[in-house]
């Protein structure tokens, strides 16, 4: 059995469960509302029991349109202004719909009675006005509370949601960059300079302290500076050249990357998911570049796919491609053709 939740309630695209909630609000209110008024009509009942429903699915909608989630980087008094602004905003967007509708029900009636225009209008205005007034606010009010208690318990699943993400990330990303394979690799690497050239050996050794204290310090967070984020992406693309030399390269385009901010560690996931699935050589280098268009960081490098895959759970760009979603409220665009494989993460301000 589904679990009843307010959400289902307002939920205009669940037209079964919607509906059901609607009928039985609607009856509940007809009773406690007619139980003392014996001498209405069925046909009388009938017509303000329609009024009644079409009001409040006029109402569910206009709610729907405004009280839509706020930008994911609002928060504190700001949010709370918006969200007044928006309570404000609903209740005037309503009571004008609702006096449309009841005006429109009473010429309607009236017409049916065979009452003139301007004498339903007169009566409605003279002696109706103030009773309507009342209750179309209490239930304004009602509504509006429904709808921001909606809200808060969306935001609470939400940041419960944000929570297990960023530790199942923080997890994801420790384990893929500290790993045995990984630093096998380094520490052979370092074993050869040494002897070789002590000098690169020694800058190779600068830069992996680096990537690891980055990622240490930075990958409990929800955001970082772009250029933080290029400075840990070239000192983890060198140590892969100290290696690989001339079979890779990466090309970057430092225009329009100010004031922007991203994911930490977002662009190193990408870089190692396209080293790690493509083959290269000094005849056919892997060609990454990176470049900034319409608040996205867009990386794409040549697709020539490793003959013998590496067996791969898709975890990182999974958990990555969430934590977008969830921290920016955008996509991460994935796309692939026959030459190109091109990622972009959206942004943050």
């Amino acid at each position: 059995m589904k679990k009843i939740t307010l959400e289902r309630f307002v939920d205009q695209r669940r037209p079964l469960s919607h509906i059901l909630y609607i009928l039985i609000v609607l009856v509940g209110i007809s009773l406690i509302f007619f139980k003392n008024r014996t001498e209405m009509r069925f046909s009388e009942a009938a017509a303000s029991f329609f009024f009644g429903l079409i009001q409040l699915e006029v109402f569910i909608f206009i709610a729907r349109i405004i009280f839509k989630k706020p930008d994911i980087n609002i928060t504190g008094l700001q949010l709370t202004k918006v969200v007044l602004l928006r309570f404000v905003i609903f209740i005037s967007i309503c009571f004008l719909a609702a006096l449309i509708i009841i005006l429109f029900f009473q010429l309607t009636t009236g017409w049916i009675k065979g009452a003139g225009t301007s004498a339903v209008i007169k009566n409605f205005f003279g002696s109706e006005f103030n009773g309507w007034f009342r209750s179309t606010v209490g239930g304004l009010t009602f509504g509006a509370v429904v709808f921001i208690v909606v809200q808060w318990q969306d935001a609470l699943k939400r940041e419960q949601k944000l929570r297990e993400e960023n530790l199942i990330f923080q997890n994801e990303t420790l384990k893929s960059q500290i790993n045995p394979h990984f630093l096998f690799n380094s520490l052979n690497t370092v074993s050869s300079l040494i002897q070789s050239d002590p000098e690169k050996a020694e800058k190779f050794i600068n830069n992996l302290s680096s990537v690891y204290r980055y990622i240490l310090e930075n990958s409990q967070k929800d955001k970082v500076t772009v250029q933080s984020e290029l400075e840990l992406l070239d000192r983890y693309f060198e140590l892969h050249r100290v290696r690989d030399e001339e079979k890779i390269s990466l090309t970057i385009d430092y225009s329009n990357a100010d004031n922007y901010q991203i994911l930490p560690v977002s662009l190193q996931i990408l870089l190692e998911n396209a080293i790690k699935h493509n083959s290269s050589t000094r005849e056919n280098p892997l060609r990454i570049s990176i470049s900034f268009e319409d608040q996205y960081v867009v990386m794409i490098n040549n697709l020539q796919k490793k003959a013998t895959q590496i067996k791969s759970t898709g975890t990182g760009l999974k958990n990555l491609s969430e934590r977008v979603k969830l921290i920016t409220g955008k996509t991460l665009i994935i796309e692939e053709n026959n030459n190109f494989f091109i990622a972009k993460i959206p942004l943050l301000k």
